[in-house]
């Protein structure tokens, strides 16, 4: 089988990263499957999924690390074409990607204990975002 669903938020932009944990989870609970996976994808090219232990000192880690890879403050040919400034953006975009996918069994996420799932915005302003969760199971 398989469900379709929606997860809607607000972002702030600029590397602004949040946890989904708890609204994947419902939407799987919600599902009512016991058993598969749970296919998360951003329509979007200026921000990504991943996973990571959502404490302040990992999330400040990760935000430097792309800073450090495509600095925001340098020329992007992207910039130049579009005048819009978020280059660096569709950059961050394509190292981390657009969908994460995760197994549950027993109707629970199999994450690790320090694993949380995380929505990165690498955009350079504000955002209304939507992610499609595709639940495919027993």
């Amino acid at each position: 089988m398989v469900v379709n669903k929606q997860i809607q938020f607000s972002t702030e932009g600029r590397g602004h990263i949040l946890d989904i944990t708890d609204q994947v989870r419902q939407k799987v609970r919600e599902s009512g499957l016991k058993a598969g996976v749970v296919t998360l994808f951003s329509p979007s090219s200026t921000s990504a999924l991943t996973t990571i232990e959502f404490e302040s000192g990992a999330i400040h880690d990760l935000q430097q690390l792309f800073e450090r890879i495509a600095p925001s403050d340098i020329e992007y040919r992207h910039n130049q074409r579009w005048g819009d400034g978020n280059g660096h953006s569709h950059v961050r975009h394509a190292l981390l990607g657009p969908s994460l996918t995760i197994p549950f069994v027993e109707g629970r996420l199999t994450l690790g204990t320090w694993q949380q799932i995380v929505f990165v915005d690498f955009d350079n302003r504000s955002r209304s975002r939507s992610l499609v969760v595709q639940i495919m199971g027993e």
